[in-house]
């Protein structure tokens, strides 16, 4: 029998970025009102999805020839709505799916985000997630007031600590401390509430929380872990791991390393569940998804400019300081080093001109296209090649079309299959990430 795996998505921000496309509607002018997001939601929990993570990057690029003009120009990761309140919003429409914004640990306290996540925690009835990020971008830095980027694996060295603390104050409060003893008059029993007195290197807490304790104790962590010393971090603390490694080789490897870094960290290695970044091409036959694979691509070569400018405002990299017709050659960044290795990798002797136009930077792991039977049939593949866990699916287009031929297409053909679940099992979204 073929073992199911997870699907999630992962939510780009705004549903803005998709204007001046086909099946976009007016979304220039609705873009502000959360109803496709929240459409989305209800959508994803109907196909039993485990989970949505919405991605959030605090910053307007300005990387490309030390202007913000291409990025707002052509709203390139602009603009971006507060994740936690998007998240709360699609915890009150839906009942299952896991909801998951990104919060960095450059820009908020400890306490706000244990406080935070646990009450998304509790008004989702034990089905919030926190996307742990340790930032990449000077510019986002800059507007939280740090005068530059920390470097690299100091971010983490941080982060380790930051998590600690986090975890500790979601600890201030034992499962049961909520007596409601109408007998004794006795609301909380104050010896199950604690004060952790935290002080770090980097961070403090006097503690406790004064929310109460969170349903699922701890709640889900996710983070993408690229780097050795991302991937370290991940092993040490993350429930689900986001990455874009390309191809099924690659793809194994991965996850073997990260699976025997958590063996060395002492935990279980199927405790972690690494989810594998891909942009499906869902059609009525192989021939129109390959159609519309071809008109993608053109689209794509065209825009050599847009593809640098994302590429930049992810590395802090100004490629117009690059020549175009030379090889890319050696680069390095504070930035996200992942991609820039993945872009590096994928280039080989191209010049910079050739490798953007071919840079597959929206994080398709492996090529999934043509009938939802045959993207069913690819993914089930895909995973038995890799031995697991599952996809988040990048969609740089969405709307209402996308949505339904995953819903109502893709998902069906995959539970035919014995690869996707018909129903949830839990009611809280880390038990059902470990369902299998």
């Amino acid at each position: 029998m073929s073992q199911p795996f997870h699907l999630g998505l992962f939510l780009q921000g705004s549903s803005i970025q998709a204007w001046n496309t086909p099946w976009t509607g007016r979304i220039a002018e609705t873009w502000m009102k959360p109803d496709l997001f929240l459409d989305v939601a209800r959508a994803l929990e109907r196909a039993c999805f485990d989970y949505i993570l919405l991605e959030d990057g605090p910053y307007i690029g300005e990387s490309f020839g030390g202007s913000r003009e291409i990025y707002l120009r052509n709203g390139i990761s602009v603009p971006r709505q507060d994740p936690a309140v998007v998240a709360s919003l699609m915890t009150a429409v839906t009942s299952h799916i896991g909801i998951v914004p990104t919060l960095s640990t450059y820009s908020h306290h400890p306490f706000v985000i244990a406080r935070q996540i646990a009450t998304l925690d509790q008004v989702s009835g034990g089905r919030a997630g926190w996307n742990m990020v340790t930032g990449s971008s000077k510019f986002a830095f800059a507007n939280y007031g740090h005068e530059e980027l920390t470097k690299h694996d100091l971010r983490y060295d941080m982060a380790d600590e930051y998590i600690d603390c986090v975890e500790q104050l979601w600890n201030s409060w034992d499962a049961d401390a909520i007596v409601a003893d109408e007998a004794n008059g006795i609301l909380i029993d104050h010896e199950r509430v604690r004060q952790i007195d935290f002080k770090g290197k980097y961070f403090s807490s006097r503690g406790p929380l004064n929310c109460g304790p969170a349903p699922q104790g701890r709640p889900v962590i996710a983070q993408a872990g690229g780097s050795p010393r991302g991937r370290q971090f991940a092993a040490q603390h993350a429930d689900t791991v986001v990455t874009s490694v390309v191809g099924v080789d690659d793809m194994r490897a991965y996850r073997d390393d990260v699976r025997t870094r958590l063996v060395a960290a002492g935990r279980n290695p199927d405790h972690c569940k690494i989810m594998f970044l891909v942009t499906p091409i869902i059609a009525g036959s192989m021939a129109e998804a390959r159609l519309i694979q071809a008109e993608r691509r053109a689209r794509a070569a065209a825009q050599t400019d847009l593809k640098l400018a994302f590429l930049g405002k992810i590395t802090n990299i100004d490629f117009t300081k690059l020549d175009l017709d030379q090889p890319v050659g050696n680069l390095t960044t504070e930035g996200h080093q992942q991609l820039l290795e993945d872009f590096i990798r994928q280039a080989g002797n191209k010049t910079l001109r050739e490798a953007i136009a071919s840079f597959t930077q929206d994080g398709d792991a492996v090529e999934l296209l043509g009938s939802p039977d045959d993207v069913a049939e690819q993914m089930g593949e895909v995973m038995q090649a890799v031995g697991g866990d599952g996809f988040l699916f990048s969609l740089p287009n969405l709307h209402r079309r996308t949505v339904a031929e995953i819903e109502d297409g893709l998902v069906p053909a995959l539970q035919k299959r014995g690869l996707m679940r018909k129903a949830y099992g839990h009611a809280h979204f880390r038990d059902n990430l470990l369902e299998f």
